[in-house]
């Protein structure tokens, strides 16, 4: 009775997901009222850490590659897998549809390799817009990587690489040691995923403020997505993030100083805006735009009842002169449970434990809205007026394209 009632539970979930209404309309989330559909003078950016997203069949890779297979604990297989993509791609098509326009750039965390984004983008309703994958894999022993779909009619993808962390442990000193500290050894953990856009010239002059410091065709984006190491396990291990920052840091500074002004870092950060790592003046020149949505209460993860804002998007001084530069945390109404042990609502997870629920993720999706300035007409995002995304030769890199 028990195994019935779970799968009688995952059923209807898979079934709310399916039919639930996606509007192509402006929408209002829990933070407020979206913006106008016809608002398209803006590039799009959103970041969600998908919470063990991976295919359904044991690679002999890690652990939780056996976990999460046909015959593993989690007896995860094709239809699960197809429903988690299929919640992903209609996230996207409500964003698309409360923003007016689809995101150009999709960052995404705990993705298990490029497969299951493949069958993101072309098995699903996302298929036709024209989404290009990034992806490398990194060192983590889980198996998890970073990675970044981005919309060629958009963005013409220059340069693409993954960045290792170095790090070293902290040591307990001994009086009167004068041993030589040890090099700093890579981290078993995710890499920092660089990327290197150039903003299409599809608009033309359309796109120019007249302002100075705005997003123009031709300009130059550094697009940074981050997973620094968690806090599982207890003990010390502030040091490790203090290294994936600190790499993060100095690979904004090389991008500066090859003349990359314009810089975003996005990610799960395994951290608040509140710690002083993330503080403003540790972070500069970084600007944390999470800082003041942590403080009125905002967060993207529900700790043991509280919200805490551990996904953030810090950019560099160049980009806070666009006309609009502003981040929210979503709340997909179709993607959110009451929580029955504190008060409030939940994201709805994929797994509550061992059992199968049929969500997402444990974290809220985030978005970043930079400015275009004021268009002279409307852009017309082509994907959303029913033609097919056209497709562009990429730069170079780890990149899928779609045939």
């Amino acid at each position: 009775m028990k195994n019935l009632h779970h799968l009688t539970l995952a059923v209807f979930v898979a079934l709310l997901l399916a039919f639930s209404p996606v509007s192509l309309t402006a929408q209002t989330s829990a933070s407020g009222p979206g913006p106008s559909s016809s608002d398209s003078g803006k590039l799009l950016l959103m970041f969600w850490n998908l919470e063990n997203f991976f295919d359904y069949i044991d690679g002999g890779t890690s652990d939780s590659d056996k976990e999460f297979s046909a015959h593993g604990t989690r007896h995860w297989g094709r239809k699960k897998f197809q429903t988690k993509c299929a919640a992903i791609a209609k996230t996207l098509m409500w964003v698309g549809g409360r923003e007016g326009r689809m995101p150009d750039v999709f960052a995404v965390a705990e993705v298990e390799n490029r497969y299951v984004l493949r069958r993101l983008i072309e098995d699903t309703m996302i298929r036709k817009y024209g989404y290009e994958i990034v992806h490398y894999d990194s060192p983590d022993p889980r198996g998890i990587d970073v990675a970044l779909l981005y919309r060629p009619q958009t963005l013409e993808l220059l340069e693409s690489r993954p960045v290792r962390v170095h790090g070293t442990a902290p040591s307990p000193s001994v009086p009167g040691s004068a041993a030589a500290a040890p090099e700093p050894a890579v981290l078993v953990t995710r890499d920092i995923l660089m990327t290197k856009f150039r903003l299409s010239d599809q608009g033309g002059d359309r796109l120019l403020d007249q302002g100075a410091a705005v997003l123009v065709a031709g300009d130059t984006l550094a697009v940074l997505v981050n997973h620094h190491p968690s806090k599982y396990g207890g003990g010390d291990t502030d040091w490790r993030r203090d290294a994936a920052l600190a790499r993060l840091k100095a690979l904004k500074d090389s991008l500066v100083t090859a003349g990359v002004s314009k810089v975003v870092a996005t990610g799960d950060f395994n951290d608040t805006p509140e710690n002083t790592r993330f503080q403003a003046d540790t972070l500069c020149p970084f600007v944390n735009l999470a800082s003041p949505l942590s403080a009125r209460g905002e967060g993207s993860i529900r700790f043991n009842g509280r919200w805490q804002l551990i996904d953030m998007f810090l950019v560099t001084p160049p980009l806070l002169g666009t006309r609009t530069v502003e981040m929210e945390i979503l709340h997909p109404p179709f993607l959110t449970v009451r929580d029955n042990v504190h008060s409030g609502d939940k994201p709805l997870r994929t797994y509550s434990g061992p059992r199968y629920i049929g969500g997402v993720s444990d974290h809220r999706p985030v978005i970043l809205r930079l400015g275009l300035g004021p268009a002279l007409e409307p852009v017309p995002d082509p994907a959303l007026s029913g033609r097919e995304g056209s497709s562009a030769n990429g730069g170079p890199g780890s990149v899928d394209k779609k045939e």
